[in-house]
């Protein structure tokens, strides 16, 4: 092992083309030894992550976006580039790169791993899904394609963790070759590349200056093609990305080489890409062999299917319907044993503290509030569950060809409505997946209308009102799913209707050419799946630790104080006058007159108030409200507290808080409403202005109410209540 290596961990960055599975090779490589977070100043996420190699040494990875090129345009894609190139001030560069190839589109591929070979680093190829390869009748040389790029080439299949011993034994070699890959440009090119490059690497004192055709083998790969970037740059771009790539200096030389090979060679730039292409297929022709037995027609037959116009439809709606479904039927047993697991909990808690605030504190703030989220955890993960799934076996990409029809009617192409559906799991990673759109004023339409989609946060309510809907046993799990479904369809019209309002209007523009790559049918790899459900489960948990478990402690104080002398006829402070005179009380109080409208008490005002750190407090809030409220022993003879209560709470009139039309109501409102402050922030970060998280504030707040106005008051006058 060298010294080098020896002092500090091997840093491998994981790079690749979307969907070639990099990242389930990345989590079969490290398994739960992951840190996620961002890079600063933009909203990509930073994925690092080791494993133990051959000798015991630790070798860390960087999984690096998706990208198609070292030209970037996408957010993301600037990243990738940035990081590989040193740029990032918060990202060590890499010592080595694990490029990641789909072994059944090798050509298309082998375009960015080329460029990155270019660099440099010494490299190693992973030659992933070979399965899927071989049953589309393309068989690889392993061995000549690794003699035609100068780096090891290792079949794998990421999803069969056994294939992987010969890539983690060629990941912990101590000494590596770096690529031999060179390609033969045009003479005039190539001296435009030499004057700029040598006139850099003086400029910006890199450590190895460009002499003379005679001593290539000499030059910086790295300066050569930092110099090719910055020539190659479109016009629009040159000045932002010299400056990005610190050679500011060599702009005016950039720009004066550029006019004279448009005088030389006006062809240059298509000359660029053929010759890349022309010698990559030359490496594909000699490296692969084809059979006539292949599954493309099986592949075709599906495709015939789920991209039809009417029975792709029907299917689409019937994995939608089936997910719904499940989320009541397969979550309710888990739900049920968490909902008693905290119910003994806080039994326990009272039989052990004696009577006073701190017990009140834990019992009816802490275990209440962090008990009425977590309880929702099973929906939420079988939720996640199913967008793995569809993400894994490849449909995703054939949802978003069948919503381009949809799309384009609101001025929006079919790669909008991946972020879109991201969305239904979160808005954050939904907005932040905008990036992969070009369009500026696409990307921002997309970012306005993501949070209308439906995310797990909105489920708990969703859940909780659809239950308060019906007595139990009254419908079947297939009508609450059709429910949850006409909820999740109603934000995701919504979101059309707006992306169609602001492109009509305030973000003008034409409609899109829609292309985009149909991955090939895979088995879902459920490894990788039930890992994504762990870590978005200790998100969720984490949130559930600190931002829920401080608000919780706020509402039961805000709830509890100031104490009233009040008493019942047990000799007990009289529960229902206490929290009607509490600082919630009186918040709840003021804002009636407001939501009164829309069918709402003051009690569910206090919730919405709360609800706008995080849409799952809402439930954690009601369940403190009503615990402080509530009768003890019916918390503890009812599994389904909440519900029951909910259903029993009446107003000053006598009538009952929440009735159909009253749930109804809210439901309109939740999935309308923007309440996420973790959303807004996001928004500021990715359009770096606050004119646009206010807007989208404004504009969706208002939605709600309007809309929640319309139905509860629509309703009263048709005599429904």
């Amino acid at each position: 092992m060298s010294e080098e290596s020896s002092v500090q961990p091997r840093r491998y960055a994981v790079v690749g083309n979307p969907n070639c599975g990099k990242t389930t090779l990345f989590n079969a490589l490290t398994g739960l030894r992951q840190k996620v977070g961002n890079y600063p100043g933009v909203t990509v996420e930073k994925k690092s992550g080791y494993f133990i190699g051959q000798h015991g040494e630790k070798i860390e990875l960087l999984d690096l976006p998706g990208s198609y090129s070292l030209s970037a345009h996408a957010p993301d894609e600037r990243v990738t580039r940035n990081v590989l190139l040193g740029l990032r001030s918060d990202t060590a560069r890499p010592d080595r790169v694990l490029c990641v190839v789909d072994a059944s589109h090798l050509e298309r591929n082998l375009y960015f791993i080329t460029q990155v070979l270019e660099l440099g680093l010494p490299s190693i190829i992973a030659l992933n899904m070979v399965d899927l390869a071989e049953a589309g009748g393309v068989f690889i040389d392993a061995k000549k394609l690794s003699e035609k790029l100068g780096v090891p080439v290792i079949p794998c299949q990421a999803q069969h963790r056994e294939t992987l011993l010969p890539l983690k034994l060629a990941l912990s070699r101590a000494e590596m070759e770096r690529s031999n890959w060179a390609l033969a440009f045009p003479s005039a090119l190539m001296r435009a590349v030499d004057t700029l490059a040598a006139l850099s690497a003086k400029n910006e004192l890199l450590s190895l200056a460009i002499q003379s055709d005679e001593n290539s083998k000499q030059r910086d790969p790295l300066i050569r093609v930092k110099s090719m970037l910055l020539l190659t740059a479109p016009d629009v771009e040159i000045e932002l990305l010299a400056a990005e790539l610190h050679m500011s200096s060599a702009l005016g030389v950039a720009v004066a080489q550029r006019v004279m090979l448009d005088r030389e060679l006006p062809t240059w730039r298509e000359e660029l890409i053929g010759v890349r292409y022309e010698q990559i297929n030359k490496t594909c022709q000699t490296s692969q062999g084809r059979s006539t037995i292949t599954n493309d027609e099986t592949t075709h037959r599906l495709d015939e299917i789920l991209t039809h116009p009417f029975w792709g439809w029907v299917g689409f709606l019937g994995i939608m319907s089936l997910m719904f479904v499940s989320i009541f039927v397969v979550a309710a047993y888990p739900m049920e044993w968490i909902e008693k697991g905290f119910d003994l909990l806080g039994d326990g808690i009272k039989g052990i503290l004696p009577a006073g605030d701190l017990r009140d504190l834990l019992s009816d703030g802490v275990v209440a509030g962090i008990g009425g989220v977590i309880t929702f955890l099973p929906q939420i993960l079988v939720l996640f569950f199913f967008i793995g799934l569809l993400e894994d076996t490849g449909y995703m990409a054939r949802a978003a060809f069948l919503m381009d029809r949809v799309m384009s009617k609101v001025g929006l192409h079919g790669k909008s409505f991946i972020p879109l559906l991201s969305s239904y799991a979160c808005a954050i990673p939904g907005i932040m997946a905008t990036r992969t759109i070009e369009n500026a004023k696409d990307r921002l339409v997309t970012i306005l209308v993501a949070p209308l989609m439906s995310c797990s946060a909105r489920l708990p309510v969703y859940a909780l009102m659809i239950a308060a809907l019906f007595p139990a046993g009254a419908v079947s799990v297939w009508t609450k799913g059709a429910i949850m479904m006409g909820l999740y369809l109603f934000g995701t019209v919504a979101a059309l209707a707006f992306a169609w309002l602001f492109k009509k209007t305030i973000l003008r523009g034409e409609t899109p050419i829609f292309l985009m790559e149909l991955p090939p049918y895979r088995c879902p790899a459920i490894k990788h799946i039930f890992l994504q459900m762990f870590q978005r489960a200790s998100m969720f948990l984490k949130r559930a630790g600190t931002v829920i478990l401080g608000i919780s402690i706020l509402l039961w104080f805000l709830a509890s104080f100031p104490k009233v002398k009040t008493e019942s006829f047990s000799g007990e402070p009289d529960k229902a006058e206490q929290l009607d005179q509490s600082y919630a009380g009186h918040l709840g109080h003021f804002l009636e007159p407001v939501i009164a409208p829309l069918g709402f008490d003051w009690k569910m005002g206090i919730g919405l108030v709360a609800a706008q750190a995080a849409r799952e407090v809402f439930i954690s809030t009601l369940a403190i409200i009503y615990h402080v409220e509530g009768d003890e022993k019916e918390v503890k003879e009812n599994s389904s507290f909440l519900r029951l209560t909910l259903l029993k709470e009446k107003r000053s009139n006598g009538l009952p808080v929440y009735t159909p039309l009253t749930c109804l109501s809210l439901l309109v409102f939740f999935v309308l409403s923007m309440q996420c402050i973790s959303t807004l922030a996001v928004v500021r970060r990715e359009t770096n202005s606050l004119r646009w998280p206010i807007f989208q504030f404004c504009y969706m707040t208002g939605a709600a109410y309007l809309a929640s106005l319309l139905v509860y008051q629509g309703g009263m006058l048709l005599g429904f209540h």
